[in-house]
């Protein structure tokens, strides 16, 4: 093994909730290391075909790491197989090179869940250790460094603001968006402008949005989404100080006789194992192998894994909860301008609804009730995939001129208009990481097995906000409606499994993301949520690092002035 490098910090990831970290240490001048498992992709490099532009080119590989998923069976046991489904991006930036860049923040009642709405039977609810007033700055630093594009209006659930605005103008906005307006208006709704991770002008050397259509799903040709990459390493290897080391597949981290982190293990692109040294260390690798990472580095101090002396890690995982609706609007129904309008693909859909973040309705609660939110949306071009579902009709295989004829009506005959509903999956004892006994990743490394057991208060929010959007897409005159609400878990937005608290015994993490037994390591990536509201978290994730990384830099600040009074003494 080669002992190859040593940094002042070391992080292990480069996503979201790792990026803040590597920009804010080496602009303060510390060196920093960080080891990606994927390669270094650039915007050339992301191109708008569906099937390149989607899938396998920037995601693992089934065959050299998968993930074992424990979900229930309808005998009420659990049934057992493995996925590839939680793999959002392998590749520096993670998966928010990938994201759609829904921006909205979360709001105070977000922190304090269990204060605000009470405890819920069968779910593992906290108040977070922090408040919505200790992350607002940081919010307000992600909208400004690594750019969201929007327009605040009133509504009455709007969050507390320090400015008055987005930093950015909003992204162009569909046509449709004006419909929308009137049918929100006329059943008394609050319509929302949805903030966006987009840029909408040009900066700091990122070109603005091309509005080709290709947006969710895909990488950004033009470096206008706010991905980990392209808003913040990009810069941070500029100046000399952080380094970024691709196609490092870290397996252990190595604590000594005190219980501190002293070194990273990984294999490298020749599957070769290398080494690396920090004062610091911080894991950012996806809530799922976060916790997977610290289960398997067992030592002298830890003898269950990093942070899971309470048997801890792994647990309170979560994904994000809700369903998904669609309005169909049959073109020959419409005039030549409506046509037109609903036709034009490109700009943004831009719009949400917040007007049940807090339900006070007694039809389902006797008092009021955690919420969610309602994003409106065009799904991006997927010709492909399309045609492929458009083959089964009630149960049955379509051929020939009835098939033609199907695919033609979907693509030249009407148009499909979607929105996403955001809830929270309330954390319970059925939902957690551990480690697989049998299943190994090409490394030779357990694989981590994913429990996602749900909560059944998830499917009540669920179908009131699905039935809440349904009846807006009729408002707005769509001659078909409907929605589902899941209990299956999300390919991505999971969180949890290494929650922070001032609970040793119910936490993994300080109210500083470090963990509670280990004091040179932090945890930064979405890991660290007790809940994920009901908003996608990619946003506070990011304002989280960033947040912790002033808390890092003073971390460092205190053992460089350490060993600089111990040489003195010396």
């Amino acid at each position: 093994m080669n002992n190859k490098l040593d940094f002042d910090v070391c992080i292990v990831g480069s996503g979201a909730g790792a990026a803040p970290i590597a920009y804010e240490l080496a602009k303060a001048g510390y060196s920093v290391g960080v080891l990606e498992k994927g390669l270094w992709y650039k915007e050339s490099d992301f191109t708008k075909d569906e099937q390149l532009g989607r899938h396998n080119r920037f995601r693992s590989q089934f065959k050299d790491e998968r993930h074992q998923l424990e979900e229930p069976d309808e005998q009420g046991g659990w049934s057992l197989d493995t996925t590839a489904q939680f793999w959002g991006g392998n590749l520096v930036g993670g998966a928010s090179n990938f994201m759609s860049g829904y921006f909205h923040r979360l709001k105070p009642q977000d922190f304090r869940l269990i204060s605000e709405f009470g405890p819920i039977a069968g779910a593992n609810t906290v108040d977070w250790p922090i408040s919505y007033a200790d992350l607002e700055p940081y919010y307000t630093k992600v909208e400004q460094v690594v750019g969201v594009s929007g327009r605040v209006v009133d509504h009455p659930h709007l969050e507390p603001r320090s400015t008055q605005d987005y930093p950015f103008p909003p992204t162009a906005e569909h046509p449709i968006a004006a419909k929308f307006d009137l049918a929100c208006k006329s059943l008394k709704l609050h319509p929302l402008p949805m903030a966006r991770g987009v840029l909408s002008i040009p900066f700091n050397g990122r070109k603005s949005c091309e509005y080709s259509g290709f947006c969710g799903s895909y990488g950004c040709h033009s470096g206008a989404k706010a991905s980990a990459r392209a808003a913040l390493l990009d810069q941070a290897v500029v100046g000399g100080h952080c380094e970024v080391i691709t196609q490092a597949m870290v397996y252990r981290l190595n604590t000594d006789h005190k219980g501190l982190v002293s070194s990273v293990d990984y294999f490298d692109a020749d599957d070769k194992r290398q080494r690396v040294t920090a004062k610091l260390f911080v894991v950012a690798c996806y809530a799922i192998e976060s916790a997977r990472l610290l289960l398997n580095s067992k030592g002298e101090k830890h003898k269950k894994g990093i942070g899971n002396r309470f048997g801890q890690v792994g647990k309170n995982l979560h994904c994000c909860a809700g369903g998904t609706g669609h309005g169909v609007f049959k073109l020959d129904r419409l005039n030549d301008n409506q046509k037109r309008q609903l036709s034009l693909r490109g700009p943004f859909f831009n719009r949400a609804l917040q007007d049940w973040y807090v339900i006070d309705d007694k039809s389902i609660a006797s008092k009021p009730i955690k919420g969610g939110t309602l994003d409106f949306v065009f799904d991006p071009p997927a010709p492909t995939a399309d045609t492929s579902s458009l083959k089964w009709k009630e149960g049955n295989l379509l051929w020939g001129t009835q098939l033609k004829q199907r695919i033609k009506a979907h693509f030249t005959q009407s148009k499909d208009f979607k929105f996403e509903v955001f809830c929270d999956w309330l954390t319970n004892d059925e939902c957690y990481v551990s480690l697989a006994k049998d299943e190994k990743d090409r490394w030779g490394q357990p694989v981590a097995n994913v429990r996602v057991g749900f909560h059944p208060h998830d499917l009540i929010v669920a179908q009131y906000l699905v039935d809440r959007g349904v009846e807006v897409m009729k408002a707005m005159g769509a001659d078909e409606a409907w929605g589902n609400v899941f209990s299956a878990p999300t390919s991505n937005l999971v969180a949890g499994g290494c929650r922070f608290g001032d609970d040793p015994k119910t936490s993994v993490l300080d109210k500083n993301c470090r963990v509670h037994d280990c004091d040179n390591l932090y945890v930064t990536d979405g890991s660290f949520m007790p809940n994920g509201g009901s908003v996608t978290p990619t946003l506070t994730i990011y304002a989280n690092a960033f947040r912790v990384a002033d808390k890092i830099a003073a971390h460092l600040g205190e053992l460089v002035a350490d060993k600089n009074t111990a040489d003195l003494a010396d």
